[in-house]
């Protein structure tokens, strides 16, 4: 087989690979043609701006994530301390950064230094006043804690959202202090129910009851706070649907974080529940703990409301139930919210739009209408002011916008409206490597050398020129790729994909139908360009 027939055959093969990649699919969805099972899940991707959805921006407010952190630290230290026998008049947080520890006698200041050692590796302790102690977080532990609620909500709202069956979701951190997260849920309608599970901090706790019910929370205060190591808790509805308190203690026995998995269910009244398996660990403490509490009461608390109290009967190692007066839309949301885990810290919504399906539908059409008109003024110029060598040009250019729907639709690529106004760019780039190629073809005519000496000329001696331009295009695209955020991105991947492309059929495409067009006669006086 010749040199040119490789050539042929190359150019015919990339044609069929992406179009059938990018282009069929696209066809068959519009006209209802049924396609090949390899095809199904490909195809090219509409993003927000196209496909309809909702677009949120949510703050982390990290500062519950380091109070989190340092209530449960000062509780460790109230259990060490309790165990150690030694005894401190109060502990209060002051600060989410900061706990102090009063009323340390002198002849157990020694001992309650030397109990305390431990918190010392993420606290600074001051060196203390009349018995009272205040422990600050590091910096660099608080830095770690911000940086790490952030990651978690992150990933805890990629996999509700996962959940929630949203194809091609867009989930990421942005904002100059990183504590920012852009959720973008294309297709999505029950709007309302997306914001409400994103949002669910889910925050599961198994805690002892030390007393109640009472019907006010005032009961269970001295001089206004409650017991020190307790919290006061709402709990489930009495039979005349008031809402009663119970005293519980502050450390749960467990938490969310030993959850292995979350079902929707039936109680024993045949109503909805949720029921959860803890994992290895989890069992282990909520086992001992049952165990050795038999006859006392036990709350199930979900985000600081307790949704059921009952007596331990007997040890209860890896499942429990979670019931109360539930919908089953709001069983399937909670068992949701539990198996993708509780959230590390609150959020807060910045900024939220809702782009409805027709408002998509309309930029597709005025996307697609804009790429039509340009797509057709390049053709009319190309054959106008290069008559049949502006043939090869438009061949070229076709060729390219293929190759750039197959190379996007194999690499998962959404589209947006900015994506749609760079494949128009794509275009004016691709008709501009024709012009520098035709222009020194045209000058080396002038010069008195034969067509296939030009042509020849005209393409090894531009190449390098589009290298260079195209890699100067690609950096910046990069750039913006790195740096940009949402349609930005967007189109900085349209730009990347196209330019790639264009450096094929600019070169390699349009060289290979010049040649085709020459094969066919032995002797060529003339060029039309």
């Amino acid at each position: 087989m010749s040199n040119l027939s490789w050539k042929v055959v190359t150019v015919l093969a990339v044609l069929v690979v992406f179009g059938a990649v990018g282009v069929y699919p696209m066809v068959a969805t519009r006209y209802g043609i049924t396609r090949p099972a390899w095809l199904v899940d490909n195809g090219l991707k509409l993003g927000l701006d196209l496909k309809g959805g909702v677009h949120l921006v949510l703050r982390v407010q990290t500062d519950d994530a380091l109070r989190i952190e340092t209530e449960t630290e000062m509780e460790r230290l109230r259990e060490t301390l309790t165990t150690n026998a030694v005894a401190v008049s109060n502990m209060v947080v002051v600060s989410p950064v900061q706990f102090r520890v009063e009323g340390v006698t002198a002849d157990q200041d020694a001992s309650f230094r030397q109990t305390a050692a431990e918190v010392e590796t993420n606290y600074q302790r001051d060196s203390g006043v009349n018995g009272t102690y205040t422990f600050t977080m590091r910096p660099t532990i608080q830095q770690t804690l911000r940086d790490e609620a952030v990651v978690q909500a992150r990933e805890t709202i990629e996999r509700r959202v996962n959940e929630l069956g949203v194809t091609e979701p867009s989930i990421a951190q942005q904002g100059s202090s990183g504590d920012q997260i852009l959720v973008q849920l294309p297709g999505v309608t029950d709007v309302n129910r997306a914001k409400e599970i994103i949002r669910s901090t889910g925050l599961l706790e198994l805690r002892l009851v030390e007393r109640g019910p009472e019907s006010t929370r005032e009961v269970f205060l001295v001089n206004g706070q409650p017991p020190s190591g307790m919290d006061v808790i709402p709990g489930p509805d009495n039979a005349g649907g008031a809402t009663v308190y119970y005293l519980m203690r502050h450390l749960p026995i467990v938490t969310g974080r030993d959850l292995r998995s979350a079902r929707p269910s039936l109680d024993e009244n045949n109503r909805p529940a949720v029921s959860f398996t803890l994992n290895t660990e989890g069992a282990r403490k909520f086992g001992n703990a049952t165990g050795a509490n038999i006859g006392r009461l036990l709350a199930i608390v979900l985000d600081g409301r307790a949704q059921s109290v009952a007596t331990i009967e007997s040890r209860i190692t890896s499942e429990g139930r979670i019931s109360g007066s539930f919908t089953n839309e709001e069983v399937q949301n909670l068992s949701l919210i539990l198996r993708s885990g509780s959230l590390p810290a609150t959020l807060t919504y910045l900024e939220e739009r809702t782009i409805g399906p027709s408002l998509g539908a309309d930029s597709i059409r005025a996307g697609v209408l804009a790429s039509l008109v340009g797509l057709a003024m390049v053709v009319m110029f190309m054959l106008v002011y290069y008559r049949l060598s502006g043939v090869n040009a438009v061949v070229a250019l076709i060729f390219n916008l293929v190759i750039l729907l197959g190379l996007m639709a194999y690499f998962g690529a959404v589209m947006t409206l900015p994506g749609i106004a760079g494949f128009v760019l794509t275009m004016g780039i691709g008709v501009d490597s024709n012009v520098l190629i035709f222009e020194r073809i045209k000058e080396e005519l002038e010069a008195q050398r034969g067509v296939r000496a030009a042509i020849n000329a005209g393409f090894s001696r531009v190449f390098w020129t589009i290298v260079d331009t195209h890699v100067a295009a690609l950096i910046s695209a990069a750039f913006l790729f790195q740096f940009g955020t949402g349609p930005i991105r967007g189109f900085a991947v349209t730009l990347f994909v196209g330019l790639l492309s264009n450096v094929f059929t600019s070169i390699f495409v349009s060289k290979t139908l010049f040649e085709m067009v020459l094969s066919r006669r032995r002797q060529v006086a003339t060029l039309s360009i």
